[in-house]
């Protein structure tokens, strides 16, 4: 039999593959799910029941939650990306780990064949096929609910017809879980003007006493809550779990997909917005102004390519060299107030505070220079504005 990997989440799709590509395409499938945060042990034990029962013939779980930090989580700290200044890019990032660790297994298992269950219309589909083809040129691809345009009605009653009568009943409201965030889809954010309610969203408000929490950085990454160690990505795990009480991190993002059409999507994210906000705050006091001006584009560049699929190009690691080595004094705590729905940054403690310094308070005595030296550069400083105006005047 051909040998196929299949991307493998338990849902409708890529059940239909499972079934479709074993029964009528004569493929030996090997199911891959890959967690990226968000699974639970039992969550995970009944995906590989499901697959079993759908015929695969083999079911691999892949743990990739810390090189999911290693690999993206970390550097999209360090660049503070928000895409669209609202979204952590929660979902689009994991799609890239996830597939670059399918088609390592694939070629460790020498499948000649790969297949997703993405559609036609939306990012997934690019991203998959632009790892798979970077990778593995030689493998082909196999995209059955893409390829055959088939409808969730149709891929229901496909299975039904062939013994599968699990209930694929729409849930009002899709969710996508991983460690950096959870998407929230649904009609409202199928328009423009419709926000999505309260239990649309996975966390749901159990607290609602402001508690001021610290978080720990070392070199731009996170290793601390509350004076408590542990390795970053426990400490996201952590955060949200804290954080998800107070029902912190909702949103609706809009944006331009890879094939050029708006989207809008909801989402959860508590700990990647305040880990973000925290770590901006903290390179406020310790980084330059030009590292900070910089830094921005960069990681404007390095967010919007990692959306669209582009994280195998060179640039990445180009972009990633920069960010890493902007962090060498970014360290310190953050001191937070988590409070219903939102939260406020305190204050910062660090022994690279630029604020805290020998030269002066701003605004009140200066310690480094002398009123005359400030009058000469202020007169300096103008030249090119005193220039054009004494030039052209002004309108």
């Amino acid at each position: 039999m051909k040998k196929l990997v299949l991307a493998y989440s338990g849902g409708l799709d890529t059940s239909y593959c499972a079934v479709h590509l074993s029964k009528d395409k004569n493929f030996e499938v090997h199911a891959v799910s890959v967690n990226t945060g968000g699974f639970t042990s039992s969550e995970i034990k009944n995906i590989e029941t499901k697959a079993y029962n759908l015929g695969v013939t083999t079911y691999k779980n892949i743990d990739a939650v810390t090189n999911y930090y290693q690999k993206v989580i970390k550097h999209l700290i360090f660049g503070n990306v928000l895409k669209n200044n609202t979204y952590p890019l929660s979902v689009s990032a994991e799609r890239i780990v996830q597939a670059i660790e399918i088609i390592n297994y694939a070629k460790s298992i020498d499948a000649k064949y790969i297949a997703h269950g993405s559609t036609g219309a939306g990012n997934d589909q690019v991203r998959f096929d632009l790892i798979f083809n970077a990778l593995a040129p030689n493998i082909e691809i196999i995209t059955p609910i893409r390829d055959e345009k088939l409808s969730r009605q149709q891929e229901i009653d496909y299975l039904k017809n062939h013994g599968i009568d699990i209930p694929w009943d729409k849930a009002k409201y899709s969710i996508n879980k991983g460690l950096w965030g959870t998407s929230v889809g649904g009609d409202e954010t199928l328009t423009s003007h419709l926000s999505l309610p309260e239990e649309a969203f996975p966390s749901q408000l159990t607290n609602t006493t402001h508690t001021t929490i610290k978080l720990s950085f070392k070199n731009g990454e996170p290793i601390g809550l509350n004076d408590e160690l542990a390795a970053p990505e426990q400490i996201i795990e952590q955060l949200n779990k804290l954080a998800s009480q107070f029902a912190i991190g909702r949103d609706i993002h809009v944006g331009d997909t890879i094939l050029g059409i708006k989207g809008r999507v909801g989402f959860e994210a508590a700990a990647a917005l305040i880990i973000i906000k925290a770590h901006h705050l903290l390179e406020k006091h310790t980084l330059t102004k030009w590292q900070m001006q910089h830094k921005d584009y960069v990681a404007n560049w390095y967010g919007t390519h990692l959306h669209e699929g582009l994280y195998l190009d060179p640039v990445m690691r180009d972009f990633e060299a920069m960010l890493s080595n902007s962090q060498k004094n970014v360290s310190g705590d953050v001191f937070i107030t988590l409070k219903p729905y939102h939260f406020t940054l305190n204050g910062i403690s660090s022994k690279h505070d630029l604020l805290q310094s020998d030269f002066g308070n701003y605004g009140e005595m200066n310690k480094a220079w002398t009123a005359q030296d400030a009058k000469g550069f202020i007169n300096i400083y103008g030249n090119q504005t005193k220039i054009y105006q004494n030039t052209n005047g002004y309108d």
